[in-house]
């Protein structure tokens, strides 16, 4: 089968069961979208959870497979008859899911609360990137500059969750930050509040490694790490925290990206009165949390959701300024063909982050 005339992907059926199959090429119905020719997919922690456990909220099954991937960068391959700001040959990030723009969730800005939402590798019906030829309207690519690679362009989408978070906590100039969680997208929410003017930001997290990664990817100047004690119940753990980085009172601002039942309640008690807390990690969907010492404290409490208007766009900004070097927390790029490795590698913690390769070209 002549191989420009297919489109190779990497396919979930269930829990540790992925097939490399051909799917049809995307047909440009709609003059507003284009095709991408993946060059790269960064690998996810719902990507994991998904190749381990078939789904989060929807799941897939034999009779509906579905595409993995939703961090992703290629080159624009087609254009519709009504695209302008795209031409073929362009490099671009993705922003994998895109709204109804109708309905009153989008029309007050707040699209990723949209109830229409077509985000890649969502079950069960909107297949992933993890192929060679992806279609999405063409406002939702973003042209990268030349001075940023593709293979860093995969963690503009991570970035953008961090801009999110940072945003939602309206972090401030001279504010003390705390961030459970130094996977990619607590160390980028890391940076992304010293870039809004954070005096000490702190990571916290239970791998030495990444803590030690996240000094200098953050910044010495203001980078802080701390291993919580697995001993210690989470109102000393939050005491420690403060007491070890000069936190005062208590935290300013404190972002969990981890999702662990643990930190969301060190986080709470880490947090000065008055002070503000996002969830931006995802983890069990019901969880014991100290709402007592939420409400005698007064904290401001708020749900983080993917990235909304203007997050990829900072995010652009950012990296073209070489403001964040993204290209330091790739650990492992892997073939296509050994999609299934990089999750286990993902899995174990190896690293900081995984990208997969785009199928090549039949030679």
């Amino acid at each position: 089968m002549d191989a420009t005339a297919t489109n190779p992907s990497c396919l979930l059926y269930g829990p540790l069961d992925a097939r490399f199959e051909d799917r049809p090429i995307p047909t440009l119905n709609n003059p507003h979208d284009v095709i991408v020719r993946i060059a790269y997919t960064g690998v996810c922690g719902s990507d994991v959870h998904f190749w381990l456990h078939g789904g989060i909220r929807t799941y897939v099954s034999p009779t509906q497979p579905l595409t993995m991937g939703h961090e992703a960068s290629g080159t624009i391959h087609a254009v519709g008859s009504a695209v302008t700001s795209l031409v073929p040959g362009d490099r671009v990030a993705i922003e994998p899911g895109y709204p109804c723009r109708h309905c009153n969730q989008c029309k007050s800005g707040r699209y990723n609360l949209c109830p229409e939402m077509k985000f890649a590798a969502d079950p069960p019906v909107v297949h992933g990137t993890l192929t060679k030829y992806f279609m999405l309207p063409a406002d939702f690519c973003y042209k990268i500059s030349d001075n940023v690679r593709l293979s860093e362009a995969v963690l503009l989408e991570p970035l953008a969750v961090g801009i999110h978070a940072v945003r939602l906590a309206d972090v401030k100039p001279g504010q003390s930050v705390v961030v459970f969680g130094a996977g990619t997208v607590g160390m980028l929410c890391a940076a992304v509040a010293r870039e809004f003017g954070a005096r000490v930001v702190v990571s916290v997290d239970i791998m030495k490694h990444k803590l030690v990664f996240s000094r200098d990817f953050v910044g010495r100047e203001v980078a802080r790490q701390i291993i919580p004690d697995g001993k210690l119940i989470v109102e000393d753990n939050a005491a420690r925290i403060v007491r070890e980085n000069d936190l005062g009172d208590g935290a300013d601002v404190v972002i969990d990206a981890s999702g662990a039942e643990a930190s969301v309640q060190t986080a709470i008690f880490a947090l000065r009165k008055g002070g503000t807390y996002v969830q931006a990690g995802m983890g069990k969907r019901k969880i014991e949390f100290p709402i007592s010492e939420m409400c005698e404290k007064e904290v401001v409490a708020k749900g983080c959701y993917r990235y909304g208007p203007g997050d990829f766009d900072l995010g652009i900004s950012f990296v073209g300024r070489g403001r964040l070097q993204l290209g330091s927390l790739i650990s492992t790029v892997f073939p296509f063909e050994k999609a299934t490795e990089a999750w286990e590698a993902a899995r174990r913690g190896d690293g900081i982050k995984m990208l997969i390769e785009g199928p090549k070209d039949a030679r």
